[in-house]
């Protein structure tokens, strides 16, 4: 399928729709249920497990998506992987308990883990190799076009009508991804015949180990973005309005994520990762300054460029570092770092935030980006090393 040079088939759309809405479904309830619970019991560490609860239970689900997709139909495992979400979301309405609804967020994660790998895998699948980093670079762009409008949306669904009200439309986009899915043709199965393959070799290949690691970073600091910006606009007295940073993200994402696939392309990830990493940290210290609306609709600016830039630019590199039947694989890696990180982000940055305040610890978070391009750094000169040595000795 890779033969030919054409991105933009009716699979590749089709797929790209599915990632918008499925993610935008999941960031409403990411954004959602944190700030429900925030509101019901007004404490940041129980709302910021909602989050890593659901984090974990997709981490410890993926490694066993790797076989799935060598093994089995990965579009029935899709629609019943969405059936399942559909049903487990519709069973949150009209919950209180906080408890009933951390279990329901582990559900939510056992799905969201089969399904974002399993549509990541597709497109993989479709893209050409010669175009990987446009085409990860646009499936990326729907993703995170998704996972930064919803936060808003959901804001303002909770401040404006109730968090019931979200979750019927979190159910309604998982049915009308359900929907796509029907009409994408299966992908043929990747299954490795040549021999007997171990579980491990199923869920892990070191090959795509640092572009995960590297991912990690970022989303320790995204999960404090997602999790608790709406509580940062209470404490500067923002209201509602804080809700249009995650508006800014997005338009920002929806213009760079394609350009910095074509760059990654024709010149490489060292000339967009470093600039990436230096905006993100802007962003950041934006956020811990924030005062005003403008201040932090600029914050969204260079945090949205480093977001539309890091997480697709890793990607492609996990993706391109392996062979071609352990694409399913490195993505299954990939997302289980981002949602390792998102996860450490959530708790350790919520319970960060109720000593010292939001502000300060969107300050402190400034911390892992200062670590993501220390060690890319670190990382590509031993590669630099390596490769030269290797030429030497030819």
């Amino acid at each position: 399928m890779n033969g030919s040079s054409k991105l933009w088939t009716a699979q590749f759309v089709a797929i790209i729709l599915m990632a918008f809405l499925f993610f935008c479904c999941l960031q409403l309830l990411t954004a959602g249920f944190p700030a429900f619970v925030s509101h019901v019991n007004h404490n940041p560490a129980q709302a910021g497990m909602m989050t890593t609860a659901f984090m974990i239970s997709a981490i410890i689900t993926r490694p066993f998506v790797g076989g799935i997709i060598h093994k089995a139909n990965i579009k029935k495992v899709n629609i019943a992987s969405l059936i399942f979400l559909a049903v487990t979301i519709a069973l949150s309405y009209h919950q209180k308990s906080v408890s009933l609804l951390l279990f329901l967020r582990i559900l939510h994660g056992i799905a969201f883990g089969i399904v974002s790998t399993i549509i990541s895998t597709m497109a993989t699948t479709v893209i050409p190799v010669r175009r990987l980093g446009e085409g990860i670079g646009y499936y990326g762009m729907a993703t995170s076009v998704g996972t930064s409008l919803a936060p808003m949306f959901a804001l303002s669904l909770i401040q404006f009508f109730s968090f019931n009200a979200l979750l019927l439309l979190a159910v309604l986009l998982v049915i009308v991804t359900l929907l796509l899915n029907i009409f994408i043709r299966s992908p043929h199965s990747n299954r490795m015949r040549t021999k007997e393959v171990s579980f491990i070799e199923y869920a892990f290949d070191k090959k795509a180990f640092s572009p995960c690691l590297l991912a990690s970073f970022f989303t320790i600091t995204l999960g404090g973005v997602v999790s608790f910006l709406g509580e940062l606009g209470k404490e500067v007295q923002l209201g509602g309005s804080v809700s249009l940073f995650f508006l800014i993200i997005a338009v920002t994402m929806a213009i760079v994520r394609p350009l910095s696939g074509r760059i990654f392309d024709s010149k490489g990830h060292k000339v967009i990762l470093y600039p990436a990493i230096v905006s993100g940290i802007i962003g950041l210290c934006l956020l811990a300054a924030t005062q005003d609306i403008w201040t932090l609709l600029l914050a969204g600016v260079f945090y949205g460029i480093a977001y539309g830039t890091i997480t697709p630019t890793l990607q492609a590199l996990a993706v391109s570092f392996v062979s071609k039947e352990k694409q399913g694989t490195a993505n299954a890696m990939f997302f289980s770092f981002m949602d390792l990180g998102m996860a450490i982000g959530s708790i350790s940055l919520g319970v960060l935030a109720s000593y010292t305040g939001y502000r300060l610890m969107y300050g402190y978070s400034i911390v892992c980006l200062v670590v993501l391009l220390v060690t890319y750094i670190f990382l590509f000169l031993r590669h630099k090393r390596a490769v030269n040595a290797m030429d030497k000795v030819s």
